[in-house]
Protein backbone atom coordinates (compact mmCIF):
# COMPACT_ATOMS: atom_id res chain seq x y z
CA UNK A 1 0.00 0.00 0.00
CA UNK A 2 2.90 2.68 0.66
CA UNK A 3 4.44 1.58 -2.58
CA UNK A 4 1.43 2.28 -4.61
CA UNK A 5 1.14 5.71 -2.32
CA UNK A 6 4.42 6.65 -2.93
CA UNK A 7 3.94 5.78 -6.97
CA UNK A 8 0.99 7.57 -7.20
CA UNK A 9 2.77 10.87 -5.02
CA UNK A 10 6.50 10.90 -7.69
CA UNK A 11 3.87 10.23 -11.03
CA UNK A 12 1.93 13.48 -9.84
CA UNK A 13 5.00 15.28 -9.38
CA UNK A 14 6.05 14.01 -12.95
CA UNK A 15 2.59 15.29 -14.90
CA UNK A 16 2.46 18.59 -12.83
CA UNK A 17 6.32 18.84 -13.64
CA UNK A 18 5.31 18.73 -17.60
CA UNK A 19 2.38 20.36 -17.66
CA UNK A 20 2.27 23.65 -19.47
CA UNK A 21 0.88 25.90 -16.70
CA UNK A 22 2.09 23.70 -13.54
CA UNK A 23 1.01 24.44 -10.06
CA UNK A 24 3.67 25.62 -7.72
CA UNK A 25 4.74 22.99 -5.01
CA UNK A 26 6.22 25.76 -2.65
CA UNK A 27 6.32 29.50 -2.56
CA UNK A 28 5.79 32.83 -0.83
CA UNK A 29 1.91 32.82 -0.30
CA UNK A 30 -0.16 35.85 1.18
CA UNK A 31 -2.48 35.61 3.70
CA UNK A 32 -5.16 37.65 1.39
CA UNK A 33 -6.48 35.18 -0.43
CA UNK A 34 -10.09 36.29 -2.20
CA UNK A 35 -12.16 39.59 -2.70
CA UNK A 36 -15.68 39.49 -1.84
CA UNK A 37 -16.46 38.02 -5.40
CA UNK A 38 -14.94 34.63 -4.73
CA UNK A 39 -12.56 36.34 -6.87
CA UNK A 40 -8.58 34.76 -6.14
CA UNK A 41 -6.21 37.58 -5.52
CA UNK A 42 -3.19 35.73 -5.29
CA UNK A 43 -2.34 36.00 -8.99
CA UNK A 44 -2.10 39.88 -8.06
CA UNK A 45 0.20 39.91 -5.55
CA UNK A 46 3.68 40.91 -5.70
CA UNK A 47 7.23 40.74 -3.80
CA UNK A 48 9.01 43.52 -2.45
CA UNK A 49 11.87 42.22 -4.52
CA UNK A 50 9.69 42.51 -7.93
CA UNK A 51 8.25 45.78 -6.75
CA UNK A 52 11.71 47.37 -6.40
CA UNK A 53 12.86 46.20 -9.43
CA UNK A 54 10.34 48.01 -11.34
CA UNK A 55 10.67 51.14 -9.23
CA UNK A 56 14.17 51.10 -10.18
CA UNK A 57 13.22 50.82 -14.20
CA UNK A 58 10.09 52.93 -13.98
CA UNK A 59 8.96 50.24 -15.16
CA UNK A 60 5.40 50.52 -13.27
CA UNK A 61 3.38 53.21 -11.92
CA UNK A 62 2.64 52.97 -7.68
CA UNK A 63 -0.95 53.94 -6.28
CA UNK A 64 -1.16 54.53 -2.68
CA UNK A 65 -4.51 52.83 -1.32
CA UNK A 66 -4.54 55.03 1.81
CA UNK A 67 -6.36 58.43 2.92
CA UNK A 68 -5.46 61.54 0.95
CA UNK A 69 -4.09 62.38 5.03
CA UNK A 70 -1.43 59.48 5.58
CA UNK A 71 -0.01 59.91 2.20
CA UNK A 72 1.05 63.21 2.45
CA UNK A 73 2.70 62.19 5.76
CA UNK A 74 4.76 59.62 3.82
CA UNK A 75 4.19 57.73 0.72
CA UNK A 76 6.45 55.54 -2.02
CA UNK A 77 8.48 58.31 -4.20
CA UNK A 78 6.04 59.17 -7.24
CA UNK A 79 3.03 57.08 -6.06
CA UNK A 80 0.04 58.60 -6.86
CA UNK A 81 -2.83 58.66 -4.60
CA UNK A 82 -5.81 56.93 -4.70
CA UNK A 83 -7.80 56.47 -1.70
CA UNK A 84 -10.34 53.32 -1.88
CA UNK A 85 -13.08 55.50 -0.25
CA UNK A 86 -12.69 58.30 -2.83
CA UNK A 87 -12.30 55.97 -5.49
CA UNK A 88 -15.53 56.70 -7.84
CA UNK A 89 -14.59 60.55 -7.74
CA UNK A 90 -10.54 60.50 -7.69
CA UNK A 91 -10.73 57.80 -10.45
CA UNK A 92 -10.70 59.31 -13.94
CA UNK A 93 -8.00 62.32 -12.71
CA UNK A 94 -5.44 59.46 -11.06
CA UNK A 95 -5.55 57.45 -13.93
CA UNK A 96 -5.33 60.19 -16.50
CA UNK A 97 -2.06 59.86 -15.55
CA UNK A 98 -1.49 56.28 -16.21
CA UNK A 99 -1.10 54.40 -19.94
CA UNK A 100 -3.73 52.01 -19.53
CA UNK A 101 -1.09 49.31 -20.46
CA UNK A 102 1.43 50.58 -17.17
CA UNK A 103 2.15 47.68 -14.74
CA UNK A 104 0.03 49.18 -11.97
CA UNK A 105 0.92 48.57 -8.38
CA UNK A 106 -1.35 49.52 -5.55
CA UNK A 107 -0.05 49.57 -2.05
CA UNK A 108 -1.75 50.21 1.65
CA UNK A 109 -0.14 49.82 5.09
CA UNK A 110 -0.38 46.07 7.22
CA UNK A 111 -0.68 42.73 6.86
CA UNK A 112 -4.10 42.59 6.12
CA UNK A 113 -4.84 46.42 5.37
CA UNK A 114 -7.53 45.49 2.48
CA UNK A 115 -7.49 49.03 0.20
CA UNK A 116 -4.64 47.61 -1.96
CA UNK A 117 -6.40 44.79 -2.62
CA UNK A 118 -9.80 46.50 -3.17
CA UNK A 119 -8.44 49.08 -5.48
CA UNK A 120 -6.73 46.42 -7.34
CA UNK A 121 -9.68 44.64 -8.00
CA UNK A 122 -11.40 48.04 -9.05
CA UNK A 123 -8.42 49.08 -11.52
CA UNK A 124 -8.71 45.28 -13.15
CA UNK A 125 -11.83 45.42 -13.32
CA UNK A 126 -11.97 48.75 -15.15
CA UNK A 127 -9.87 47.71 -17.84
CA UNK A 128 -6.26 47.59 -16.22
CA UNK A 129 -4.90 44.64 -16.78
CA UNK A 130 -1.21 44.44 -15.32
CA UNK A 131 -2.52 45.68 -11.55
CA UNK A 132 -0.33 44.19 -8.69
CA UNK A 133 -0.44 44.69 -4.88
CA UNK A 134 2.14 45.10 -2.27
CA UNK A 135 0.93 43.28 0.93
CA UNK A 136 2.05 45.52 4.11
CA UNK A 137 3.38 47.66 0.84
CA UNK A 138 4.22 50.96 2.92
CA UNK A 139 5.70 49.30 5.47
CA UNK A 140 8.12 46.61 3.54
CA UNK A 141 9.25 49.44 1.39
CA UNK A 142 10.49 51.25 4.15
CA UNK A 143 12.01 48.19 5.85
CA UNK A 144 13.97 47.68 2.43
CA UNK A 145 14.83 51.24 2.63
CA UNK A 146 13.54 52.26 -0.28
CA UNK A 147 12.75 56.03 -1.95
CA UNK A 148 10.10 58.31 0.36
CA UNK A 149 8.62 61.50 0.33
CA UNK A 150 6.61 63.44 2.69
CA UNK A 151 6.22 65.77 4.86
CA UNK A 152 6.65 63.80 7.76
CA UNK A 153 9.44 60.91 6.26
CA UNK A 154 13.11 61.87 4.32
CA UNK A 155 13.71 61.16 1.36
CA UNK A 156 15.96 58.57 0.58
Amino acid sequence: MALIALMAVILSLLVNHFRPAGLPISGQFSRVSSSEGGEAVGQYVITIEEARALFLTNGAVFIDARSAEVYREGHIRGALNLPLDSLDEMLPDVMAQVPPDSIVITYCDGQNCPFSKDVALQLAAKGYPHVRILINGWTVWKEAGLPVEGSSKVTQ
